[in-house]
């Protein structure tokens, strides 16, 4: 149920990163209402997950799961940059999060 947790903790850092994107800095009241819910239900989550799971594993993945997922989510939805380079980096860090994920023994 951690692993679970943690997955859904780093689904809804993508969300909140997606919501606070459509803020505008905070100017428009309904994006900026559901980036601090979506922050709220992400840190939540991840407490929840790290009562078992260790410290540097959990929080490696769940920045992992949100930067992979604004990064897809900044080229398929806001029009953003696609190079070799950049789905390069991506790469890596899905790597990583695969690796730490296989790395702990839980």
């Amino acid at each position: 149920m951690d692993w679970i947790s943690l997955f859904l903790a780093g689904v809804f850092e993508v969300v909140w990163s997606f919501f606070m994107k459509q803020s505008n800095g905070f100017t428009r009241l309904f994006p900026s209402a559901m980036t601090v819910l979506a922050m709220l239900v992400s840190f939540g989550l991840l407490a929840y997950s790290m009562r078992t799971l260790p410290l540097g594993t959990a929080y490696t993945i769940w920045t992992g799961i949100g930067a992979v997922g604004a990064f897809v989510l900044g080229i398929a939805l806001l029009g953003e940059q696609i190079s070799a380079m950049r789905l390069a980096a991506g790469a890596f860090i899905l790597i990583g999060i695969v690796l730490m994920k296989l790395a702990t023994p839980t």
